[in-house]
């Protein structure tokens, strides 16, 4: 949701945004899928944060909502349930049959304008921390990816504790509409403003 959001108030729209689903975790063996984070339920909420008008309490409600929706879709994914490969699948067979489905050329063609992953914590033993002068500004745990679309943005992040949050991003420099150091400073006061609708009073 944070990233919904930080894009939306960069550049005043919505995107198409998937996210990656670990084959490592999916009970499909050799299975990748991925899930469209920009839901209905997200877009509502991102409407709201940035309406002063909505109470703290309505904020709040939203992005519950909206996270629940997410899990419900990455566990759908991860269980062989979601929509892109049965997408792919349904495409593939229409050429096949040499049927042209222009529903399916119309919603396969979409550029996946943000395209973000959680990976694993599983490289180090233990998280470094990036205020130290040998971290800071060099050190990013896990790794990264380009953006799927010229003028989008690759996201990927990492939890590896209750206390920190890792993210690596990514855009194109020959595009003048993105720029990952704005995008990333965004992304930080989106998630304050997000844990401040926690600290006040609803």
């Amino acid at each position: 949701m944070a990233l919904q959001l930080t894009f939306y108030q960069g550049a005043g729209h919505f995107v198409l945004t998937l996210r990656g689903v670990d084959d490592s975790v999916s009970t499909w063996p050799d299975a990748t899928e991925t899930v469209r984070t920009l839901t209905c339920e997200a877009a509502e909420f991102v409407r709201a944060m940035v309406d002063d008008n909505v109470a703290v309490a309505t904020k709040v409600a939203l992005l519950r909502r909206a996270a629940a929706v997410h899990q419900r879709l990455y566990k759908d994914s991860m269980n062989g349930m979601g929509i892109d490969r049965h997408l792919f699948g349904l495409y593939v067979v229409a050429k096949g049959l040499g049927y042209d489905s222009s529903f399916l050329g119309k919603v396969l063609s979409r550029p996946w304008t943000m395209s973000t992953s959680q990976q694993p914590q599983t490289q180090i033993t233990t998280s470094p921390d990036p205020n130290l002068p040998f971290f800071k500004d060099k050190m990013c745990p896990g790794g990264g990816f380009g953006p799927v679309a010229d003028d989008g943005y690759g996201v990927s992040y990492m939890v590896p504790n209750d206390a920190k949050i890792f993210f690596h991003v990514s855009s194109r420099r020959s595009c003048v509409n993105t720029d990952s150091a704005r995008f990333q400073d965004r992304l930080f006061a989106t998630l304050s403003d997000m844990k401040a609708l926690f600290e006040e009073p609803q």
